[in-house]
């Protein structure tokens, strides 16, 4: 018996340390692995829900809070999706910006926010992984590439004309517009400050299987 719970004990202990040896790269696999049902019967249902857009609140990602918010990725309030193809961007947008729905996805960062009116601004982690969350903001975007959201309604297509480097405490950038762009947000190489990616939107189309199929091929 002790013989027993000896093997155990080292099975239990080498499983401990090969999670705390290569928790970065199980955490960027269980973010990855996070593709929900995202359809307009879902939006429509999620769309007037209450969210968190308390900024205060907000943490970094690190292996607890992925494994926190796997558990309660049915809370996670998805409204659309947000695809960048030539930087590999192709996300869930949740509403909201606790700390569940950044772990996994885009954050929508203002409640009165729509697609194609005014300014959308969404919130996303920069991780150490360079194809995780926004990481490919920080190290492939750049103006005049294209930036498409879609509500499962339309299809939403703006160019990408700034990437500027702003102050963490800068919440200007999140107020509505009169004009119709896209505001990104992601966290700086010090996590300290934000970098911030506008786009303006150049063209509206209906979403069809066929426009879809022709956003992942580009």
């Amino acid at each position: 018996m002790k013989k027993f719970l000896k093997i155990v004990l080292c099975i239990l202990l080498m499983i401990i340390a090969i999670v705390l040896i290569f928790n970065s790269q199980i955490s960027n696999l269980m973010t990855q692995s996070y593709h929900p049902k995202i359809d307009k019967t879902v939006i429509q249902k999620n769309i007037n829900k209450p969210a968190d857009f308390d900024f205060s609140k907000t943490k970094s990602v690190d292996f607890s809070r992925v494994i926190k918010a796997k558990l309660n990725q049915s809370h996670i309030k998805v409204v659309g999706k947000v695809i960048i193809p030539q930087i590999g961007i192709n996300l869930p947008i949740g509403k909201g910006i606790d700390n569940n729905t950044l772990s996994l996805a885009a954050g929508t960062m203002r409640a009165d926010q729509k697609m194609g009116v005014g300014n959308y601004p969404l919130a996303g982690h920069h991780m150490e992984d360079k194809k995780v969350l926004f990481s490919p903001l920080y190290y492939k975007a750049k103006v005049g590439q294209y930036v498409y959201l879609t509500n499962m309604n339309n299809i939403y297509k703006y160019r990408i004309y700034q990437k500027k480097f702003i102050k963490a405490t800068d919440l200007s950038v999140i107020k509505n517009t009169k004009n119709k762009i896209v505001t990104l947000i992601t966290c700086d190489a010090t996590g300290i400050g934000r970098l911030m990616v506008r786009g303006s939107l150049v063209d509206t189309t209906s979403y069809t299987k066929s426009n879809v199929d022709k956003i992942y091929a580009q």
